[in-house]
């Protein structure tokens, strides 16, 4: 499973990290901090443990933006 997350939907708004603080964090500047890890318009994760479905599947779903998308 991986999670994709589209920036230019993403707003920061960090319910994610809430859901899923494993998988989603706020940097200092209060962003959340893949944003420093990729350079396009999209985020993808690497492969995460399926142990972790039920809150990446919450994170997806509380996106005000609905900018999280989860791949198999």
């Amino acid at each position: 499973m991986k999670v994709i997350v589209d920036l230019t939907q993403c707003a920061d708004h960090g319910q994610c990290v809430f859901s899923a603080p494993e998988v989603f964090s706020l940097d200092d500047d209060g962003k959340l901090a893949f944003r420093a890890q990729t350079d396009g318009d999209t985020y993808i994760s690497g492969d995460l443990d399926e142990s972790m479905r039920d809150d990446v599947e919450e994170a997806a779903d509380v996106c005000p933006l609905q900018a999280i998308e989860i791949e198999d």
